[in-house]
């Protein structure tokens, strides 16, 4: 449980820092990504994106 739980907080620190990159690919504006302002502060939680760019990940490992 503890290892999901680091996994999916390092997807999100990755796919949030490469954010701007991925906007370009349409990536980040899938049902499922939730954004919010708080405090002055855009917060980013790419949930639906998350979830494909892992898929695509875990299609490539296999056909690897």
């Amino acid at each position: 449980m503890i290892r999901w739980v680091l996994t999916i907080f390092l997807a999100l620190v990755v796919f949030s820092a490469a954010m701007p990159w991925l906007q370009k690919l349409g990536i980040g504006r899938l049902p499922g990504d939730v954004r919010f302002r708080i405090f002055g502060r855009e917060v980013f939680l790419p949930f639906a994106s998350t979830l494909l760019l892992s898929a695509i990940a875990a299609t490539l490992g296999k056909l690897l």
